[in-house]
């Protein structure tokens, strides 16, 4: 049977609650009391931006002041950053080295334990599956720009990432390294006979692929809708060596803390929840009230209450999926259209014209110039 796995499909009880230092980009809490907030995320792989920028010979900390960040913030993996403030950093250091691939090396330095006490679980989980079960089902306690998602069918499993925060120049980058740190993750608790049967990335393709090829090791596609992994489902029944069952159950109940944490912040949820769930698909009221376990009344009453409705908030992620993939890969307009449910490329263009004042032919060209 197949098996189509997200954050959506348990209810969500974390929390936006605000950290109570001024500065938004420093954390005072540890994470294992607050979960970030919508639109923030645990340093945890950001970290390896440092000895990365260091190989290039770049100074760090002049990158970091020059995004309007402070070089403490990197001093701790707990520590949170905006995506916005992300989004700048890396467009900052890319431009610095010329590096058209520093996300992928970002990603390639990172370690399963950089993704803080969900890595933590993932490693003291008792399978594959579970470990991946557990990122799906927790991750948005530590980052919240992006949702995973598990897909098995015919044999295989997709492990994705889709980020559903808005996203600027680094969005290629971004994905390189979500995706280079799932492939990190994923073998470290296979082990070393795990490949990947083949690597989605969504960006245009780079004038020299290489380095990807022999970080991957698995054949490549470009100009994808997503970033996905790819790879044997027998994998998911593997046991992992080295679990532990009391280390297990210590990470589960710090997680159980933080899921604890009562929800501030519908609207997000429901983001993420369509983040997962768009693409290619008609998500009505009614599905994504079934994800949460509540009526649609419900669901209508509390985005109203947040100052917003479901309609509004369906655009909203088209408008930003669509602004990914125009800005990110070279798929055709009609395949965007196609990809965002529309019946046909006219529909999603006059939509596109109706959020932005323009049509997205010209959105791309001018992204681009830019």
């Amino acid at each position: 049977m197949d098996t189509d796995l997200s954050a959506a499909d348990w209810p969500m009880k974390d929390s936006a609650v605000l950290h109570p230092k001024a500065n938004e980009h420093l954390a005072v809490d540890h994470p294992r009391r607050i979960p970030v907030k919508a639109g923030f995320i645990h340093l945890g792989v950001i970290k390896e931006l440092i000895p990365v920028l260091q190989d290039f010979g770049t100074d760090p900390e002049s990158v970091i002041r020059e995004a309007g960040l402070d070089p403490r913030l990197f001093e701790e993996a707990s520590n949170v950053i905006a995506f916005s403030s992300l989004n700048k950093l890396l467009t900052l250091a890319a431009t610095r080295t010329r590096c058209p691939h520093l996300g992928l090396l970002v990603g390639r330095k990172a370690t399963i334990s950089s993704m803080g006490i969900v890595g933590c679980l993932m490693q003291h989980s008792k399978t594959v599956g579970g470990a991946l079960e557990s990122l799906v089902r927790h991750l948005h306690l530590q980052n919240r720009v992006a949702v995973p998602k598990l897909v098995v069918s015919g044999g295989e499993a997709m492990l994705s990432l889709r980020v559903y925060a808005p996203v600027g120049e680094s969005a290629d980058q971004i994905a390189d390294a979500s995706l280079a740190t799932a492939f990190q993750s994923l073998a470290a608790i296979c082990g070393p006979r795990w490949v990947a049967a083949e690597v989605l990335l969504p960006r245009k393709q780079p004038a020299d692929p290489q380095p990807y090829r022999d970080f991957f090791r698995a054949p490549l596609r470009f100009n994808e809708e997503a970033a996905t992994l790819v790879f044997s489902a027998s994998w998911l029944a593997s046991p992992i060596a080295g679990a532990d069952a009391v280390f297990r159950q210590i990470f589960e109940e710090r997680i159980a803390e933080l899921e604890a944490v009562p929800n501030r912040d519908f609207r997000d949820e429901v983001r993420r929840a369509l983040r997962s769930r768009l693409l290619k698909n008609k998500c009505s009221a009614g599905e994504v009230a079934s994800y949460f376990a509540i009526h649609r009344r419900t669901l209508h009453r509390r985005l109203v209450a947040e100052g917003t409705d479901f309609s509004a908030i369906v655009d909203e992620m088209r408008f930003e999926i669509a602004r990914q993939l125009l800005a990110a890969t070279n798929i055709t307009l009609g395949q965007v259209a196609a990809a965002l449910s529309y019946s046909e490329a006219g529909a999603f263009t006059r939509a596109f014209r109706r959020w932005s004042g323009q049509t997205p032919k010209s959105w791309r060209a001018e992204h681009r110039r830019r």
